[in-house]
């Protein structure tokens, strides 16, 4: 279910800081964020986010598709190494 749009996209307090400060700085580096329930807003446009998975902290640059969707979806937290190979196929 959405968020009602009168209560306004939810953004933890501390990332607009961290964003204003990596803008005013000039330089391109990653800003660390365990916020995956955050919304992404335009403000953060152009810049890196490294946004945290549960073990390591995955490099994700903001373009203007992302506006609007949460930071935990481009961060995946599991890892899917296939399927199991199915032995009686294979005997042919």
């Amino acid at each position: 279910m959405a968020r009602s749009v009168w209560k306004g996209p939810f953004l933890d307090g501390y990332m607009l800081t961290k964003a204003d400060k990596a803008r005013a700085s000039g330089r391109n580096e990653v800003i660390k964020i365990w916020s995956r329930r955050s919304t992404i807003l335009p403000q953060f446009v152009g810049l890196t986010f490294g946004v945290y998975n549960g073990q390591k902290f995955i490099p994700v640059l903001v373009t203007e598709n992302m506006i609007g969707h949460k930071f935990g979806e481009f961060s995946p937290t599991r890892t899917f190494y296939g399927h199991a190979v199915d032995k009686k196929a294979k005997r042919k």
